[in-house]
């Protein structure tokens, strides 16, 4: 469990999870959580990546154990993530590292691969989208009038279970995971997620597609609300190869997680020479 502190930002929590060999210069993979989650999210991805890496999981500001005391409407930018990750590399000694983004977490690993193109050696999206298309935001707001009233009303938890039960999840699903996924969404402030809700109805990452050189691996559903924006990803970003995990559902990071990091694993590890068949 490791802390950023610096002056006049929000202090920043990530975990570092190595098991990598002693001597061995191991890279850095990260592991950017999306909306209204955290680093706790990727616990099922971590045995099987930390023997060839070291996977540092940030939560993003506001968010998980990462700090909320700065103004929600000037600081909570996605300027202001991209710093924040930045930091973070800057703070682990990393040069370069290979990201790997979950929807929003995507989102931004999208931004810092086309601005930063020396700091991201390979970068990976999962269930990311381009933009959050208007059908998604009417499904996020239920019978409310928009998404952020939707959250008002509902509060955090109130509002994660019905997301789960609405398309995040197929019937099948453990009992318990559910019951987990959102109790760990309701941790988070009702007005971060407000915030954050409002900030990704801006955002579209179109412009920037064209702009990434680095190599990319996409795992998506094979049929979800996402699925449709996969076009404009194979189309504009020169070097990405798609990977569909059969399921209809957003959340393939908590229902495969062992076929998405082994997928994650062996497209990194080409880009570094390492054998992970041992």
């Amino acid at each position: 469990m490791c802390y950023l502190e610096r002056r006049g930002k929000p202090k920043l929590h990530y975990d570092l999870d190595d098991f990598t060999d002693p001597w061995a210069e191991a890279k850095v993979l990260i592991l950017q959580h999306g909306y209204g989650r955290s680093s706790r999210f990727w616990y099922s991805w971590v045995p099987y990546l930390t023997r060839f890496y070291k996977v540092v999981r940030p939560d993003l500001r506001g968010l998980g154990q990462s700090q909320e005391d700065f103004d929600l409407e000037k600081e909570l930018t996605v300027d202001a993530y991209i710093e924040d990750l930045i930091a973070i590399f800057d703070a682990l000694g990393a040069d370069s590292v290979h990201y790997c983004g979950e929807s929003l977490g995507g989102i931004l690993g999208i931004i810092l691969a086309a601005e930063y193109p020396q700091r991201v050696k390979t970068l990976t999206l999962v269930s990311a989208p381009v933009y959050i298309s208007k059908q998604a935001q009417r499904t996020f707001a239920f019978h409310y009038s928009s998404w952020q009233e939707a959250l008002k009303q509902m509060g955090s938890r109130g509002w994660a279970e019905a997301v789960n039960s609405a398309f995040r999840f197929p019937s099948e699903t453990d009992p318990g995971l559910l019951q987990w996924y959102a109790e760990e969404m309701g941790r988070s402030k009702v007005d971060v997620l407000i915030a954050m809700s409002r900030l990704a109805c801006q955002v579209d990452v179109t412009p920037y597609l064209s702009r990434i050189k680095t190599p990319v691996l996409g795992l998506y559903p094979s049929s979800s609300m996402v699925t449709e924006q996969e076009d404009l990803l194979t189309s504009s970003i020169p070097n990405i190869n798609i990977v569909h995990v059969a399921s209809r559902y957003h959340t393939i990071q908590n229902t495969a997680p062992a076929a998405c990091a082994n997928h994650v694993l062996h497209f990194v590890s080409q880009y570094d020479g390492i054998n992970c068949h041992e």
